[in-house]
């Protein structure tokens, strides 16, 4: 398909197009003589046979008339960002993103000042890459102003018209350029589009940690991830970005586990995790700079730091001892580690059964409460708990025992010799 052309009805028998409520927002966007269409990221991913999640409708009307349009049919509106033309759609099965049409009048590389129009094509100028110009109307006609159709066929991810301009724009352009070649592309990514990305890697610096965190966890989650972050590492970007990313080997083993066993869905926080070697302080540093959520900083922190011994030949018992002790999550993240450090391949089989072990384990219960405790002539306040506590690492060393006998007689051994 060439530039500027259009293939009539080409997704028609699209499913999400089809829906009563995505047939019932374009319907209502049509109210006036108005044209919508779907555009970018559905449009690709129907084009390739990849899953549509997110619908967005770009539309000749103002945000106020699309707005009333909607809501006179009945449509819940939420002006999420109506200065730079945006509002969304919600309905009881989806919500839609609707832009009306326009051009970009300044931008500082963070945000953009636009002005409405009426023209397609200018519309289509000012996106990002070609593969994200496509539009198609509400019977499925694809329209292609750009010539992303062939680029989205060649698997090809090329910046509109020049990319120092688009990039300058905004500089997370950069990380979208490497996130769609991971998912979308195939091959060396587009070669203008590569030296732009790492001549302007700077204007990076501008970025807000939280919009640098969302691109990276969406790059670390593809299965093309470790040769894209040697790229980002080649183009200077991760020096900029990440530079804490000091163990690319371990993370690209640990994609190739992932994809391989085909353990599904990708885990963004343990594949940040496998490229890093950082004290707490350091993973303090990171998680505030990215901000990175409490609990995604602890879970990084506590992989990277804890000292317990994980070797692929734990016995049964030491796999059960070391599950109680760092709890499921932490156990796994570092089985997961430890088998990307891990080059003896022929290990595997270990390596995937302690991580099945982890899955299947139910934590045990103490059968000792601290009536039972006090019953034993252990005065009321803290000593319970240290009593608890000498019975506890007993019975963690005899793998749990569930003889209540045996705990009690454990019991007034530790009474008999340390309670006064």
């Amino acid at each position: 398909m060439s530039a500027g052309t259009s293939v009539d009805k080409e997704l028609a028998n699209a499913v999400w197009l089809r829906e009563a409520d995505t047939k019932a927002v374009m319907e209502a966007l049509a109210g006036k003589g108005g044209v919508a269409r779907f555009v970018g990221g559905c449009v690709r991913n129907a084009l390739m046979n990849e899953p549509v999640s997110d619908i967005d409708i770009a539309t000749t009307e103002t945000p106020e008339s699309a707005k009333a349009l909607l809501e006179a049919a009945g449509i819940k509106v939420v002006p999420t960002g109506i200065d730079h033309g945006t509002i969304t759609a919600v309905t009881p099965t989806r919500h839609f993103e609707i832009t009306t049409l326009r051009v970009d009048v300044a931008s500082d590389g963070r945000r953009a000042e636009v002005a409405f129009t009426g023209d397609w094509l200018e519309d289509a100028k000012r996106r990002d890459f070609t593969m994200n110009a496509l539009y198609c109307d509400a019977d499925g006609t694809v329209h292609d102003p750009l010539g992303g159709r062939d680029d989205l066929k060649a698997r090809v991810v090329r910046f509109i018209g020049d990319p120092h301009e688009r990039i300058r724009e905004d500089y997370l352009r950069i990380l979208r350029f490497f996130r769609f070649h991971a998912f979308y592309g195939k091959g060396e990514p587009d070669a203008a589009g590569l030296r732009a990305c790492a001549e302007e890697r700077e204007g990076l610096r501008q970025l807000s940690g939280e919009r640098v965190r969302d691109e990276l966890l969406k790059i670390v989650s593809a299965d093309e991830a470790g040769a894209t972050f040697r790229r980002m590492a080649a183009a200077g970007i991760l020096a900029v970005v990440l530079p804490e990313a000091s163990r690319l080997d371990r993370f690209e083993k640990y994609v190739e586990i992932e994809t391989m066993q085909l353990f599904a869905p990708a885990d963004a926080i343990l594949r940040l995790g496998a490229m890093l070697d950082l004290d707490e302080a350091g993973v303090d540093a990171l998680a505030q700079r990215l901000r990175l959520s409490n609990k995604d900083r602890d879970r990084l922190s506590a992989m990277l730091t804890d000292k317990t011994k994980i070797v692929c030949y734990l016995s049964m018992r030491e796999v059960r001892r070391a599950l109680y002790l760092m709890g499921r999550q932490l156990f796994k993240d570092r089985v997961s580690l430890g088998w990307a450090d891990d080059r003896r391949g022929h290990n595997a089989f270990q390596w995937r059964a302690m991580l099945a072990m982890a899955d299947s384990w139910e934590k045990p219960e103490l059968p000792l409460t601290g009536e039972m405790i006090k019953a034993a002539g252990v005065p009321e306040g803290p000593e319970i708990g240290r009593v608890r506590k000498e019975v506890e690492e007993w019975w963690i060393d005899s793998d749990f025992i569930d003889d209540e006998f045996s705990i009690i007689e454990r019991l007034k051994a530790v009474v008999q010799a340390t309670v006064y």
